[in-house]
């Protein structure tokens, strides 16, 4: 990462200091996700850049060969940020892998105590209550949803015509 300094503004030093793992280990998965969106910003900015000035030097050179020298500047910000994004990304799969492991391991708890793991809610209306659940009524189908629901919207025409009048 070093290699790369020299051709970074200040600002950009600063950014690529913020990816020291002293620093990231200080952040949350919000804070790495707002560095990781700064970093990508970057790295796409400096990889458009490479990109038009090269296009640019191939057609002034008359080949790819010899304009390639000519933007190395630009190829080294571009391989920095790069470089920094996969740092930060690692990071932060790292701290999501944790995160849900630690969620995992919550829900597990829960349901071991007998609690249960999902959202609350009331059983359905019409439907019977056993020991594990709710048990939903049968509904009768055409057996397509598409024309199920075009039965109903038809239905549903009919209805507010008659109400119209």
């Amino acid at each position: 990462m070093d290699d790369y300094l020299w051709v970074l503004k200040d600002s950009e030093r600063d950014l690529l200091r913020e990816i020291e793992s002293t620093r990231m280990e200080r952040l949350d998965e919000d804070e790495l996700l707002s560095l990781h969106k700064r970093i990508r910003r970057a790295r796409n900015k400096h990889v458009t850049n490479y990109r038009r000035k090269a296009a640019r030097t191939v057609v002034d050179m008359g080949s790819r060969g010899a304009a390639h020298p000519k933007g190395s500047k630009d190829r080294l910000r571009a391989e920095a940020f790069e470089e920094a994004l996969a740092r930060v990304s690692e990071r932060l799969a790292a701290l999501a892998h944790e995160h849900a492991e630690q969620l995992k391991n919550e829900r597990l708890a829960r349901a071991q105590a007998g609690k249960e793991t999902g959202p609350d809610s009331a059983p359905i209306s019409g439907g019977k209550v056993s020991g594990a659940g709710v048990t939903r009524e049968h509904r009768k189908t055409s057996g397509g949803k598409k024309r199920d629901a075009s039965s109903r919207a038809q239905g549903a025409r009919r209805q507010a015509e008659r109400d119209s009048r």
